[in-house]
């Protein structure tokens, strides 16, 4: 019973006490009759409601919203529809894809009733005939729908099963407005395999872009192999380059080549510059007891002794490449220590 006609039917009902205390019995009776009739004929719907109305078995018509009424026994509600949208989940469980995968797809239906007479006489209960139409779509779609295409366009499926509901039920006062698949579960080994399967692709993906990586520095190399080529300077330089970069850590060891050390060797390229053709120079270190002793072989030409100046010159050059070259290495020397420029009176020619 809505507000209103409760509230008339208690206005009456407490008049009739009044009068049946004053004792006036046939009015009282009559007031209290009028509210029984009002509580069974006043009828108020809402504004999102129809009310069904059969009178004498027939269809009267659909009432609402709004106030109404209905002659008590002859005139029946036999619906009250809810005119606004409403939502049913339903799901398929153990349902084979067309690949013949085993899923379980939970999804939700969105609708609402747009003729209430159709939904009230056309069907029993409505609300269980549109969850059970779409379930059986729903295991309609899986069947005849790749995993594939189920996993990553579920925007189609929706659409799909959106169209197929709607066509059921159109003809029950029913309209689908929309449907969604909220999940797709698939065997927990076929996660695995497909997993696997992803990160297979990844490593290829990733080997492409290494082999290409390595191709295109392979080229680079090849170009920088012509450019050294044309010039062996370039090339020394970039060994010593190399070398100065790793020794600023401490505690670096590094194992040099002999080629490599000759053609860095000083006394090498001094000895080329005089036009010698072999000498033998002796450095002697001293470390606390122990002693060392290195040999370095150049071509030295025996004539270079009878120039003073040639040989002057090239002593000074030696001791400032050597300076540098220890002080490149890390090794700095002390303040008091001094270079002292090797004499190459220690430069002996032997006979070729």
């Amino acid at each position: 019973m809505n507000t209103i006609t409760l509230f008339i039917v208690a206005t009456l009902t407490a008049v009739g006490g009044l009068f049946m205390y004053r004792g006036n019995i046939g009015v009282a009776i009559g007031f209290w009759g009028a509210a029984a009739i009002v509580s069974q004929s006043l009828k108020m719907a809402n504004t999102w409601q129809k009310f069904v109305v059969l009178r004498a078995g027939k269809l009267l018509g659909v009432r609402g919203p709004g106030l109404f009424l209905i002659i008590p026994v002859i005139d029946r509600v036999v619906a009250v529809v809810d005119e606004r949208i409403q939502t049913t989940a339903f799901n398929a469980e153990q349902a084979l894809t067309r690949d013949t995968v085993p899923v379980n797809v939970d999804a939700i239906i969105f609708w609402h009733v747009h003729d209430a007479r159709k939904a009230a006489l056309a069907i029993t209960d409505y609300q269980q005939a549109i969850a059970r139409v779409a379930q059986t779509s729903l295991r309609e779609m899986i069947g005849s729908s790749m995993l594939a295409s189920l996993l990553s366009d579920r925007q189609s499926a929706d659409l799909a099963l959106c169209t197929e509901i709607g066509n059921k039920t159109t003809e029950w006062g029913l309209t689908v407005r929309s449907v969604e698949i909220r999940d797709v579960a698939i065997p927990v080994a076929l996660q695995d395999a497909m997993s696997r399967q992803a990160q297979a692709e990844r490593e290829k993906q990733a080997r492409i872009i290494l082999g290409s990586a390595e191709a295109e520095i392979a080229s680079k190399f090849v170009s920088a192999a012509k450019v050294y080529s044309d010039q062996p300077t370039a090339l020394q330089l970039r060994a010593m380059n190399i070398i100065y970069e790793t020794t600023k850590e401490r505690g670096t060891t590094i194992l040099i080549p002999s080629s490599m050390v000759d053609s860095m060797n000083p006394v090498s390229a001094l000895a080329w510059a005089l036009g010698a053709h072999r000498a033998t120079v002796h450095a002697d270190e001293s470390h606390g007891d122990a002693d060392e002793s290195t040999s370095i072989h150049a071509p030295v030409d025996t004539k270079a002794e009878d120039n003073p100046r040639a040989i002057k010159t090239a002593e000074w050059s030696l001791a400032s490449a050597l300076n540098d070259l220890v002080s490149e290495g890390g090794h700095a020397l002390a303040s008091d220590d001094e270079v002292v420029p090797p004499r190459l009176s220690q430069i002996s020619a032997k006979p070729g």
